[in-house]
Parts: C-alpha cells; structure tokens; sequence
C-alpha cells in the first residue's frame, strides 16, 4: 500500500461576507492575492521575453499555489456577490475595475507565452525539415520530378525536454 500524497496545507478559509468588514476582509484578501500573482506574472513576461525560461520556469510552484488562492477567493466572492452588490456597491466596483486590469495582464502574459511557444515550435520544426531532406537521397522520376521519400529514409527527431 502506498502513502497519501502530501498535499499543501490551504490557507486559512475567507468567511462569506455578512457585514461591512467581512465585505472588506474579502476585497482586500481578493486583491492581496491578485497583486501577488501579478507580480509573479509580470517576473514571469519579463523572463520569457528576455530568454530566460528557465528561470521563468521556477516561478511555476508560486504561480500555482497563488492562482490555488486565487480560485478560492473568488469562489468565496461569488458566493458573497449579493451581499457585496447591495451593502458595498462601490467595494464592488473597485474589485471589478482591479479585476479588469488583471484580466489585462494575463492577456499579455497568454501571448508572450503563446509566441514564445509558437517560435520554438518553428525551430524544431524547420531542424527537422533540414535532417530530413538531408538524410532523403536527390532522385528523380523518369517524368523528372524529384521522388518522394520513402518512410525507411526518414528518421525521427529526438530531442531532449530538459532546459
């Protein structure tokens, strides 16, 4: 029999809100978390544009552990949105401005990581078109035309995942 997995402990549980400063315990703590994760956001934009993805890499666990808070928090927020919409309407307000910028953000983040993907995924790509056309012989068709090749020419590309 195996061990339970280790899980991380969760954070301290946010209470639904049913007063004006559990309202605002709340906003600050959906904020506190979002501006945390911005953060490591903004590290990671900034490391993959310069290169460094394996630097950007290591900021992979914090990453997880915030967006963890985050979910939760918003789960708490969502269930406390009634509350919040009628006796801290401006409270509201603000949270949804933050989370548009946040929002933001992440978009940016998405397409450095989408074009960092995209252009090493062109480089293996044309690596492997020159090994194969260099490992298919130059023969023609008697009607001239260079010959296909012959999947016994072709020889896969290996590569190695680790940075």
């Amino acid at each position: 029999m195996s061990p339970a997995p280790h899980r991380q402990p969760q954070p301290a549980a946010v209470p639904l809100a049913a007063t004006p400063a559990d309202a605002r315990n709340l906003a600050e703590a959906l904020m506190d978390v979002m501006s945390a994760l911005l953060a490591v956001i903004e590290r990671e934009t900034e490391l993959v544009r310069a290169g460094k993805v394996r630097e950007a890499m290591a900021l992979e666990a914090k990453k997880s552990e915030l967006s963890r808070r985050y979910v939760g928090t918003i789960a708490h927020l969502k269930s406390s949105q009634s509350y919040l919409a009628h006796a801290t309407p401006e409270l509201l307000a603000a949270l949804h401005r933050h989370h548009d910028t946040f929002r933001a953000m992440l978009q940016v983040n998405l397409t450095v990581l989408a074009t960092a993907h995209a252009v090493s995924e062109g480089i293996v790509r044309g690596v492997n078109i020159e090994m194969q056309r260099r490992n298919v012989p130059n023969t023609y068709t008697a009607a001239g035309q260079r010959a296909a090749a012959s999947p016994r020419n072709i020889s896969p590309l290996a590569l190695s995942r680790s940075l």
